[in-house]
């Protein structure tokens, strides 16, 4: 992310930046996070389009934005999402065990096995950052209390994959998925994303930074907010940590 922003003023266009190695990793809120060697970090450099009938928005300079604000460059996380599921699907040719957990998490067999940072830079820029435990996971000692058990492709699955054979998956299929953001809106990715959601239709918890709710887990709006049935009614939550 941070190497993002430092080429970000001299790219022309869309640009992936893959790390071999990282010194300074980080995730969500400014917490660590693990890369061990043979793991996948890259952040993907874009100029969003704002959607339909908005003209394009491909590059610097276009006048799109950050896709039409920062509630609409948040739908990026779900694209995101579903390129990561694609592309584990397509490189290990399982689909059962992966799962999509809200906002920004791939599940699987239960355990978090990818996850994805999205930050805004001025002059429209965003910045979708990736990491994926291909072949190992951090030790769950490191973590805070209540956080998902960490997992790796290989060590549940047994398939070994390059970072750069990752990303020859996923790269494609986040275009797939922005196109379809940018041509017809976010009701065909979030109709593909509820699809592959974990938990839907079942208890779970939801920490905002003031309070926590508890109910069931009964969709994703179309503003991409977690929609949830609890004994006070029904509540949408902008942002939040879910724990399953």
């Amino acid at each position: 992310m941070a190497e993002a922003a430092r080429r970000a003023p001299e790219l022309t266009g869309t640009t992936w930046i893959m790390a071999a190695e990282q010194t300074a990793a980080r995730g969500r809120q400014g917490r660590p996070w693990a890369m061990p060697p043979g793991n996948f970090a890259a952040t993907l450099v874009t100029w969003p389009d704002p959607g339909p009938g908005t003209g394009p928005g491909t590059g610097p300079g276009t006048g799109a934005g950050a896709g039409g604000g920062p509630a609409q460059a948040a739908l990026r996380s779900f694209v995101a999402a579903l390129a990561l599921y694609e592309a584990f699907v397509g490189l290990t040719g399982e689909r059962a065990p992966f799962a999509l957990k809200w906002p920004n998490d791939v599940l699987l067999n239960g355990g978090k096995v990818a996850g994805i940072l999205l930050e805004t830079a001025p002059g429209g820029a965003l910045f979708v950052g990736v990491g994926v435990n291909l072949a190992a996971a951090p030790d769950a000692a490191d973590l805070p209390q209540g956080a998902l058990r960490p997992v790796s492709l290989a060590g549940e699955l047994g398939a070994e994959v390059s970072p750069a054979a990752f990303l020859d998956a996923l790269a494609p299929a986040f275009a797939f998925w922005e196109g379809r953001l940018v041509e017809e809106g976010f009701a065909p990715v979030r109709e593909a994303w509820l699809a592959r959601a974990a938990r839907l239709g079942e208890p779970i918890r939801a920490r905002t930074g003031h309070r926590e709710l508890s109910g069931v887990f009964e969709t994703v709006d179309e503003a991409g907010h977690l929609v949830l049935a609890t004994g006070e009614g029904r509540m949408s939550v902008a942002a939040a940590e879910v724990f399953l």
